[in-house]
């Protein structure tokens, strides 16, 4: 019995030591700056909109109902798919400039790299929008300055 309690502290400071070296990789790893988190200057990636959501929203914006906005926007969006399929650049403001850089045969479809420009007076015009939805505007601070 006395060989039991004495390895016993033996294990515990074995469990010890191997709890420390696993905090201590925790505390690294926790350290390290997330690869998912926007760095400094990036905008945060927010839930992206779907076909149902921007059909919502140009009925909402433009007035009409629901079942009238459906087939332009979808007959908008396959126009824009065709057009930048066919290599061509678009320029539809307040959107930006998007033009196809590179692209990519893939067994399943077309890999694209785009660029989007937008304006100063596209920017200013977004804003503008943004402002009279009561969204949250990229030059407003989140919170008002402490006196």
């Amino acid at each position: 019995m006395a060989d039991e309690t004495s390895e016993t502290p033996n294990m515990s400071a074995a469990a010890r030591a191997a709890s420390a070296s696993a905090s201590a990789a925790r505390n690294a790893l926790a350290a390290q700056p997330d690869p998912a988190a926007p760095a400094e200057g990036e905008v945060p990636p927010q839930a992206e909109l779907r076909k149902k959501e921007l059909i919502d929203r140009v009925a909402e914006r433009s007035g009409i109902k629901r079942k009238d906005a459906k087939p332009v926007v979808e007959a908008m969006l396959t126009v824009l798919g065709e057009t930048i399929g066919e290599g061509r650049e678009l320029s539809l403001q307040p959107f930006g400039k998007l033009r196809v850089t590179r692209t990519k045969e893939m067994p399943n479809g077309k890999v694209m790299v785009a660029r989007i420009r937008q304006s100063g007076p596209a920017l200013e015009e977004l804003e503008q929008v943004a402002a009279a939805e009561g969204e949250i505007s990229a030059k407003e601070p989140l919170a008002e300055d402490a006196d």
